[in-house]
């Protein structure tokens, strides 16, 4: 099952999820202001992807707390994200273990079309 991480009112989130109906793919949308990411996801996804893919560092979050002027290590990092976790780059997605940020069409395909059961 594919999950999408993110917040509905983004456009991001809405272009995501147009695409995967229209590919005829089963999601389920997860909004991380209801239901955060558990610790263990997110750092699945960190692991995978390495922090710079994961924070979102355009966002309205990330310079509202001034991350980029603070020198935090890895763990303050990572317990920053996990409590603001609108901090997450969208979407975010996951599918069988395997994860993927950033709208990107091919990306996206090859992240489902790679656990599809032929």
């Amino acid at each position: 099952m594919t999950r999408l991480y993110g917040i509905p009112n983004c456009d991001q989130i809405r272009k995501t999820k147009r695409f995967l109906q229209n590919h005829a793919v089963d999601f389920e949308f997860i909004n991380i202001r209801k239901e955060p990411l558990s610790r263990e996801k997110l750092k699945a996804a960190i692991r995978q992807l390495g922090p710079d893919r994961v924070i979102n560092k355009r966002g309205a979050t990330y310079r509202k707390l001034g991350i980029k002027d603070r020198a935090l290590n890895d763990d303050q990092l990572f317990d920053i994200l996990l409590n603001e976790q609108t901090l997450i780059k969208r979407p975010l997605l996951e599918n069988e273990g395997n994860y993927l940020t950033g709208y990107d069409e091919a990306a996206i395909k090859e992240l489902i079309d790679a656990h599809r059961i032929q």
